[in-house]
């Protein structure tokens, strides 16, 4: 159902307008009164739909509303998720956005550096940004009465950034010091990197998210800037709130605050497929470390790219299978019957904007060779070639999946993430809604057709962790996330 929503709202500068929507805050911003407004614009709003509980929206600038109801507390988590993350970027400036996502905590032409910070912190709030491969996101949780505040803030530094050439100095500083702490001097974060550079050759996935020491080193003002106004408009992004909070009221304080910000063209997006792989792919990484560690990695398809819809469904409980809890397969026969893993696992994510890979990773028992392991976990994964999964297995794994989405369901917070993980890779928000639907529908022979199709060595790469003397005392490895965190 659509529905044309119009209002007139007067502009006015970010001056002005502070005065007013930040009344609660504890400490009010002091601003000179304003002559004469500009002159009116209308502002009008599409309604896209609405049904269970959550309702989608559009500002004639661009910017999609998703609110998503849950009024078991009075509580309101606002995100608001911008375009673009690593696999946007190029060579020489990667690890833009991550910094980008750092200087949006440094000042606008209303506010000073962690100003933004502190108010939400006086108003009894949280937040936080993340850069992922596919997006950058911003939020902020509060009693459901502050939200005002947190549109007003995000609004201003929506189109208000300033880029001080000083602060952008102290926080790549920041971000490098990160990128050595977190990897460069965690074995296994290192490893995953070379494996990544590796497995993806023309695809943006090449690219870490931190981005590559030597682009940090020589990232300029002038790059920052260009990476500022080209993605972040309102035609580029999706307001997403979830919580207690009345659609309506959001629909209005949105068009208030976000609807005066200019939408801007935003680059076309070419498409950087990744080349075909012709055979299996190997590297050995040597650096200090105590254990030895093996990467796998399957070139797949996700939703976005597959050629069949039900392919990334097969793929993801072909992972479930192998990585499931304790009764499944390798835990069960690599690491309790044949003891030969002291860990292993595998990870898949369907829901990303260009074609990735079934990931599997491990380390061998003591005594145990890294050759024996990949053997080992080659054999399981050629079982899915000829052997049907059971039904048990897959009944499992269904019941497994529906424990964990009742749970998501408890986090507001969460529930915000999958609407605005899913419109922000370019996907519909509603699939997470037939989510479970799908993977009841995948048959064991749609988990041996995907097996036959990917899991080829062709499409095979290779991590070897081979450790190195330690110099000195380690830390312990940090995780394999898909984002960085401000």
């Amino acid at each position: 159902m659509k529905r044309l929503l119009k209002t007139r709202t007067a502009v006015f500068v970010v001056a002005a307008v502070s005065a007013v929507t930040l009344a609660g805050c504890a400490t009010q911003p002091t601003t000179s009164p304003v002559a004469e407004a500009p002159a009116a614009e209308e502002i009008t709003v599409t309604q896209i739909s609405s049904a269970n509980g959550v309702h989608e929206y559009k500002l004639n600038n661009g910017l999609k509303i998703i609110v998503k109801e849950d009024h078991r507390a009075p509580v309101v988590v606002s995100q608001i998720w911008y375009k673009v993350g690593s696999s946007y970027e190029y060579g020489g400036i990667t690890g833009a956005s991550h910094v980008l996502e750092h200087m949006m905590f440094k000042g606008t032409t209303q506010y000073g550096p962690n100003e933004f910070s502190r108010i939400i912190a006086a108003n009894g709030g949280r937040e936080n940004a993340f850069t992922g491969q596919d997006y950058t996101a911003y939020f902020q949780q509060l009693e459901k009465s502050r939200l005002a505040i947190s549109f007003e803030l995000e609004a201003d530094r929506m189109q208000n950034l300033l880029l001080n050439p000083e602060e952008i100095k102290k926080e790549v500083l920041v971000v490098m010091e990160e990128r050595r702490m977190r990897t460069e001097d965690k074995p296994r974060s290192l490893t995953y990197e070379q494996f990544k550079a590796t497995a993806f050759v023309t695809s943006p996935y090449h690219n870490p998210i931190i981005g590559w020491m030597d682009d940090l080193e020589n990232l300029t003002i002038d790059d920052l800037q260009q990476w500022y106004q080209h993605w972040y408009a309102p035609n580029n992004a999706t307001l997403v709130v979830a919580g207690d909070v009345d659609p309506q009221q959001v629909v209005e304080l949105a068009k208030k605050h976000f609807g005066p910000v200019k939408s801007r063209p935003v680059p076309k997006v070419k498409p950087q497929r990744e080349i075909e792989q012709r055979g299996i792919r190997r590297i050995t990484v040597k650096t200090p470390a105590q254990l030895p560690f093996l990467i796998m990695g399957y070139k797949t398809p996700v939703i976005n790219t597959a050629e069949t819809d039900w392919e990334p469904y097969a793929i993801d409980m072909l992972a479930g299978v192998l990585d499931g809890g304790e009764s499944a397969r390798f835990t069960r026969n690599l690491v309790r019957g044949q003891q030969i893993a002291a860990s292993v696992g595998a990870g898949y994510d369907l829901h990303s904007r260009l074609s990735g890979m079934l990931v599997i990773s491990g380390t061998p028992s003591k005594d145990v060779g890294i050759e024996e392991l990949e053997k080992a976990i080659r054999v399981e994964i050629d079982r899915f070639k000829t052997e049907l999964v059971t039904q048990d297995e897959l009944d499992r794994i269904k019941a497994q999946v529906l424990a964990a989405k009742v749970y998501e369901k408890d986090s507001i917070f969460y529930q915000a993430m999958q609407i605005g993980t899913l419109e922000t890779v370019g996907l519909d928000w509603r699939l997470m809604d037939g989510y479970m639907d799908r993977l009841k529908a995948v048959t064991p022979e749609q988990i041996r057709a995907v097996a036959n199709k990917y899991l080829s060595e062709d499409q095979l790469t290779v991590a070897v962790l081979e450790p190195q003397a330690m110099t000195s005392t380690p830390t312990p490895p940090a995780a394999h996330g898909g984002q960085h965190a401000h």
